[in-house]
């Protein structure tokens, strides 16, 4: 009897080690089948001898998010090897949804699933020299998430930074040292909050110089992404990444686990985006490449559960494509698997302070009404107005709402929106003419959606409310696009002319903004990279607007911005070109020459 206890206790030790990794759980708690079974992987590592440290590497550097006043997630990947295993067995055949497909190189199709334990430790430090340490623990990791280790950091002070690091057991093979940091708690007064945003990174259109920036400056507090982390296109399709060496791998359409987790490992080889992930703490969201293009509850636009779709559109069903896509992405990603509902769900919200309510919208994925599909635009122009349309399903809706009135009675001074469309009316009618002339696969295609988020808003008197959207690859309130500068510019100030609700456009550069949080106001600071060619570390000014607490309006004086814009058309405002080109490593200015980038 004493022997069999003994085993037990010792079988108990070693799955709590397993079970320490979050990406071996589901990403839906209602449907815990859909985790990895624990006790098989034990089962198939049980005798063998754990992997070497010196055999070990830490491939894509480290990263943290979702933070709360008391916790914040870290995020590893210790491999055998650097790539992946090329297996395309998860769309066919007897297959189970999680599938245990580690990454190898991109020739060997058939290596067989890790059999022995991959031993992580972590500890976490007020200082740099991790001597002063608060959290640390222990975890396993093996193919079966593909090599990733992902766990909470606890027993935080709120709003408070914190240094971490990982290494193998029992060895000095570590990773790089990370830096993170937790919210204030929600009762907490905070005088000033920063927020990085991005949306729309697209890996053959250049290098990812935006996101090392505010790293380099040390200019804000967390980092927001509003979805499009990747692109599911083969190259040339959308950007052509061969002058550069910035190939998108796998180089085809992707579908499988095996191509979104490699296509996720491809992005995360740009070392400014290991360095943003390495410096703040990220609360990303998902749009829709990062499963397919317009992908909505029961498609995309290039896929759809039919049988002419299945054999034209890669061969795989819609589900299963969005199981791979979903399953990197948690593997991958420094976020919390929230109290999750059927549809797993990625919506979530972050109270940061009495000062500001982060809430991050999933409008894309799963509970979106058809969407725009190109072939089907005159249709949905039509049911636009449906009120049986929504962009988030009801289940979201009414807990956005819910989001949105318990924000105001605790009286927290402003509220975040992140949207991965856009939500204000516009008119494109210069793209895509006077019969559909808005974006139907943005709010403009859900306006019953639209018009019961504005009733929410008016009849419970909520103000101060910033909504943040991607997927517009405009600077509206992102940027990616590009175009011969005046050409832009021209464009820009038709689009304003268009638009009574706009009152900024840029269409030339690639970039970023940072919303400055204080009880007084919110600043916006756009910024735009002068060449993408080439790693670097220079950015241009483009923009500044302040919105006053209460105003609910961009401050004028008499027009937005000071009347002054670098680039682009501003309403009623002047663009001055200067090229004021800021050197973010050194803090030096100068001019530059007109920028470069990838088509």
């Amino acid at each position: 009897m004493l022997r069999l206890l003994a085993f037990l206790g010792l079988a108990t030790v070693t799955t709590a080690s397993w079970s320490g990794n979050l990406n071996y759980r589901s990403p839906s708690e209602n449907h815990p089948s859909l985790g990895i079974s624990i006790h098989k992987v034990n089962k198939r590592n049980a005798g063998s001898a754990a992997v070497p440290a010196s055999a070990l590497n830490f491939t894509h550097g480290v990263a943290s998010g979702d933070p709360y006043p008391n916790s914040v997630i870290l995020w590893t990947r210790c491999s055998p090897m650097f790539d992946d295993v090329n297996d395309n067995t998860t769309v066919s055949g007897y297959v189970p949804l999680f599938n245990p497909v580690p990454i190898y190189n991109g020739t060997d199709e058939k290596r067989p699933v890790s059999k022995a334990p991959i031993c992580l430790q972590y500890k976490v430090a007020t200082d740099k020299n991790l001597q002063n340490v608060v959290d640390s623990g222990t975890a396993y990791t093996s193919s079966d998430v593909d090599y990733t280790l992902k766990v909470e950091a606890q027993k935080l002070t709120p709003y408070t930074q914190y240094y971490y690091q990982f290494n193998v057991c029992g060895s000095t093979n570590a990773s790089p040292l990370g830096r993170t940091k937790t919210t204030p708690a929600p009762n907490d007064r905070v005088t000033k909050i920063g927020l990085a945003v991005y949306s729309c990174s697209n890996f053959p259109f250049g290098f990812f110089n935006a996101y090392g920036n505010p790293a380099r400056k040390d200019s804000v507090d967390y980092v927001l992404h509003l979805g499009d982390y990747i692109y599911e296109y083969k190259n040339g399709d959308y950007g052509n990444g061969q002058s550069i060496g910035r190939i998108p791998l796998p180089d085809r359409m992707i579908y499988t686990l095996y191509d979104y987790r490699k296509r996720l490992a491809t992005y995360r080889t740009d070392q400014d985006l290991l360095l943003s992930h390495q410096q703040f703490p990220w609360i990303p969201v998902w749009d829709d490449h990062e499963i397919a293009d317009n992908t909505y509850r029961d498609g995309s636009s290039e896929l759809n559960n039919t049988e002419a779709s299945f054999i034209k559109d890669g061969g795989v069903s819609v589900d299963q494509r969005k199981m791979n896509a979903v399953r990197a992405y948690f593997e991958w990603m420094p976020i919390r698997q929230v109290s999750m509902d059927d549809n797993l769900r990625i919506w979530r919200s972050f109270s940061i302070g009495s000062l500001l309510d982060v809430i991050m919208l999933d409008t894309r994925a799963y509970d979106r009404s058809i969407t725009d599909l190109y072939w089907n635009t005159d249709y949905i122009h039509q049911i636009s107005n449906e009120a049986s349309r929504s962009m988030m399903g009801s289940q979201q809706e009414n807990w956005f709402f819910n989001q949105l009135i318990s924000s105001q009675k605790r009286k927290a001074t402003w509220r975040v929106i992140g949207s991965q469309t856009v939500f204000s009316r516009l008119n494109q009618s210069l793209a895509y003419g006077n019969v559909n002339p808005l974006n139907y696969d943005a709010w403009d295609g859900y306006l019953a959606s639209k018009n019961r988020t504005l009733a929410t808003l008016y009849e419970n008197g909520i103000g101060n409310n910033i909504v943040i959207a991607g997927n517009f690859n405009r600077l509206l309130l992102s940027m990616e696009s590009w175009a011969d500068d005046p050409a832009a510019n021209n464009a820009s100030a038709a689009l304003i002319a268009a638009n009574r609700e706009l009152q900024y456009s840029e269409l030339y550069y690639r970039g970023y903004f940072e919303l400055h949080f204080s009880e007084e106001s919110v600043v916006a600071n756009y910024f735009g990279m002068p060449t993408l060619v080439s790693r670097n570390p220079n950015e241009i000014s483009l923009a500044n607007f302040t919105v006053l607490n209460g105003a609910n309006a961009l401050q004028r004086n008499p027009v937005p911005g000071g009347g002054v814009v670098e680039n682009g058309a501003l309403k009623g405002g002047q663009t001055v070109q200067t090229n004021a080109t800021k050197d973010t490593a050194t803090g030096r200015y100068f001019v530059s020459k007109p920028g470069t980038f990838v088509n």
